[in-house]
């Protein structure tokens, strides 16, 4: 490379610039909001996270930091292969007509299904919840969406019963 040995070592033993020194100080920064974030955060919501501490960094130099040091955010989760044989879907009526008012208690129930992603996997919620009141009268977790997670939920939300299960029944408004 025709460099002289003495000049390169000079090079070397050149103390960091103040940007080099204040790139590293980031990085530090940029490293702890992405693990705080699960891994999940990108160059975007760091910069967020870095202008809440107080810190004045730019998205681009956010972006070449954390490229340098290979953080990337995640992105998308893999698509599970369907299969579309079997029977249709059955079309269940719709009973409330998108009148959701309810004079009296435990007339009318709702539920839904949710999933929550945990460091461990999918964390599948079903809960029933009672129109009248806006509140949860029966609940259950499982690691898999099936039919015995919401059967458990529904069974679980019986009348007068405390869905949190201490057996004391839940006063009513």
């Amino acid at each position: 490379m025709r460099v002289q040995r003495s000049g390169y070592y000079a090079w070397k033993a050149q103390p960091l610039s103040a940007r080099a020194r204040d790139d590293k100080r980031l990085l530090g920064l940029i490293k702890q909001a992405w693990l705080e974030s699960g891994t999940v955060y990108g160059y975007r919501k760091i910069t967020w996270d870095l202008r809440d501490w107080g810190e004045t960094a730019g998205k681009n130099r956010v972006l070449r930091l954390m490229r340098q040091e290979g953080l990337e955010a995640q992105r998308g989760y893999d698509k599970r292969p369907r299969h579309h044989a079997g029977k249709p879907a059955m079309m269940t009526p719709n009973h409330l007509q998108q009148v959701f008012d309810v004079p009296a208690p435990n007339q009318v129930w709702v539920t839904d299904i949710t999933y929550i992603r945990t460091h461990e996997g999918w964390l599948y919620l079903a809960a029933v919840m009672d129109l009248f009141s806006r509140q949860i009268v029966g609940w259950s977790m499982g690691a898999r969406m099936e039919t015995d997670l919401v059967l458990n939920a529904s069974s679980a939300a019986n009348v007068g019963d405390d869905p949190f299960g201490s057996g004391e029944p839940v006063q009513q408004p």
